[in-house]
């Protein structure tokens, strides 16, 4: 009866529609059910070929880079409204902050590498991408030039270029070595996963090499010498780590050797973590001397041979060399050869780094935006704005600016130029109204334009910019995604808050970083953390909460089971010494 219901029904819907040019009814009653397979074209209809042009008129957003700045871009954008492709040389996610963890072993490189299209498919196959490097940004033309470094004898040629409508660079830096001779030929690098993977294989060659019989015991001493050039996080981080994997695990297997092992850290500052609270810094150069690791500051290292490491002590103005088995540079990061390429097209060739505005946006780019640490936000002062700002709020033409006039704007003025709550934070300001007190601390009904610039005057001295951390780049990936996500409906308005002397208000609110803490592991199972509200935290208890965080941040569940299984392994049965 339902077969026959149906038949009736189709027969009824081929009559009524003249335009239906073809209908197939297939019946297949031993699997008990219809399978219909129509083929139609109506004139009201919409043919396949509408939908490929549908497809086309998305605007290609291309992606440069895998890192912190552009995963945290993909996973938030809704890619139904782009045409997005992603091209970078590595087809994984690294979670950089445990880099140092995999150099001695306490976490296996593979448990913080999530494969980018693990990724993407979660965006039903609406993200393509393409394993290879960017080596050219041809901004008049919006294409970019890229090459596959899979290196083997497969065909073709591998070199491509794909046009963009809107182009993200977050390619990340490359490890600044200040034109220091030597570092390039005899240091490691801690940037990539290829670089910790190296790192443990050279420590564990340093140990076999130091127990050969042929060698005498200063030749041993040598090379078991590690130096970390850098007191920054990384490097800091690192020295711990391979503190913990000696005197846990290498001493039992190498017990001969074991009061050879010396570990140095230099550091140009007068302190190590120089950029965290001063206790921290201290604390941890209490915890290092404890642990018999020597950190020598105020030293600038001048060279570096394949034996000896020159180094300048700043205070004596004296020239020393350090003999050495393995060196980890950890100083600072540069500018990728692509992206000073693209400065030198763009005008920013005289810029150390590129240069974008509160939105993202590259300067002198109207669609091309840079994120992560490839970029810094060049903010715009406030004084460059005063007059149009007192223009703005004196809305009498009065020539003077009461108090109330003054509150209209303060609302659009710490959106536009966040240096000024930075400012009353410092200065223990309750309100920016505080601002306008006369020199004696008493409130002024009115203020000129000579006063309000005044008391404006210092605002700009605290214009910072941003860490080259993950922490940023994944805020700035999530911020641009949600840009994107409201492009088009705001197509027609400009970016940012209202802008002084001109009528309406902004779409997007200009990027503002927020600040959640860092960590410093200190080796031992001790860490130090700065959190927000000024709290310092060091000890024990902090390094269980160092844990619990960096496991919550795991870009996946598998990568979390991961790294939570790596750390119980190696308090059941230590670390692994072996080579591969």
């Amino acid at each position: 009866m339902e077969i026959g219901w149906l038949l009736k029904r189709a027969s009824k819907a081929i009559h009524g529609h003249s335009s239906y040019s073809k209908l197939l009814l297939l019946f297949t009653l031993s699997s008990g059910g219809l399978v219909a397979y129509s083929e139609s074209q109506s004139e009201t209809g919409v043919p396949a070929v509408d939908v490929n042009q549908n497809e086309k008129k998305k605007k290609r957003v291309v992606v440069l880079g895998t890192g912190w700045a552009a995963i945290s871009f993909l996973k938030t954008l809704d890619v139904s409204s782009y045409d997005v492709q992603v091209v970078s040389p590595r087809n994984y996610f690294a979670f950089t902050p445990l880099l140092p963890s995999v150099t001695c072993g306490t976490v296996e490189a593979r448990s913080i590498a999530e494969p980018v299209r693990n990724i993407i498919k979660k965006k039903n196959g609406e993200i393509k991408f393409w394993e290879a490097e960017c080596f050219k940004i041809d901004a008049a033309n919006n294409k970019v030039l890229c090459k596959s470094n899979i290196e083997n004898n497969m065909v073709g040629s591998g070199n491509f270029s794909i046009e963009y409508d809107y182009l993200v660079i977050a390619v990340g830096a490359q490890v600044n070595t200040f034109n220091t001779p030597g570092v390039t030929e005899n240091c490691h690098f801690l940037k990539d996963l290829e670089d910790a993977q190296k790192i443990r294989r050279s420590v564990i060659d340093c140990f076999e090499k130091a127990v050969l019989p042929d060698l005498t015991e200063e030749e041993r001493r040598r090379n078991l010498h590690f130096v970390v050039v850098g007191g920054g996080p990384t490097g800091v981080e690192f020295a711990a780590e391979l503190h913990d994997f000696l005197q846990e695990d290498l001493s039992n297997l190498y017990p001969m050797v074991k009061d050879l092992v010396k570990i140095t850290v230099i550091q140009s500052g007068d302190h190590i973590l120089n950029m965290f609270d001063g206790r921290i810094s201290s604390f941890a150069e209490q915890k290092f001397q404890r642990d018999g690791i020597e950190v020598q500051t105020g030293c600038r290292v001048v060279g570096i041979s394949d034996k000896d490491i020159t180094m300048k002590v700043k205070a004596k103005g004296e020239i020393c060399s350090i003999p050495h088995g393995l060196v980890v540079w950890s100083t600072g990061v540069s500018t990728r050869p692509v992206v000073r390429d693209f400065m030198e097209q763009i005008g920013q060739a005289k810029r150390r780094v590129l240069a974008t505005n509160e939105w993202l946006k590259v300067k002198g780019c109207e669609n091309v935006y840079a994120l992560g640490d490839c970029a810094t936000i060049d903010q715009r002062k406030i004084m460059e704005d005063i007059s149009a700002i007192f223009k703005a709020a004196d809305k009498d033409n009065s020539g003077t600016l009461t108090v109330q006039e003054f509150r209209d704007v303060v609302d659009d003025i710490l959106v536009r130029y966040p240096q000024v709550e930075l400012y009353l934070k410092n200065k223990h300001l309750m309100d920016v109204t505080d601002l306008l007190k006369d020199s004696e601390g008493k409130d002024r009904k009115e203020v000129d334009i000579e006063g309000f610039t005044q008391a404006l005057a210092h605002v700009d001295s605290l214009t910072k910019t941003f860490p080259a951390t993950a922490q940023v780049a994944a805020q700035q990936g999530t911020y641009l995604s949600h840009c994107f996500n409201r492009l088009e409906d705001c197509k027609n308005a400009p970016e940012g808050p209202r802008h002084f002397g001109g009528s309406g208000r902004h779409q997007f609110r200009p990027f503002q970083y927020k600040h959640f803490g860092q960590f410093a592991p200190l080796g031992g199972e001790q860490a130090a953390a700065e959190l927000p509200g000024d709290w310092v935290s060091m000890g024990h208890s902090t390094q269980w909460l160092w844990y619990s965080v960096y496991a919550s941040k795991q870009v996946s569940w598998r990568t979390r089971v991961l790294v939570v299984s790596d750390w119980t392994r190696r308090f059941i049965f230590g670390r692994d010494s072996s080579r591969i």
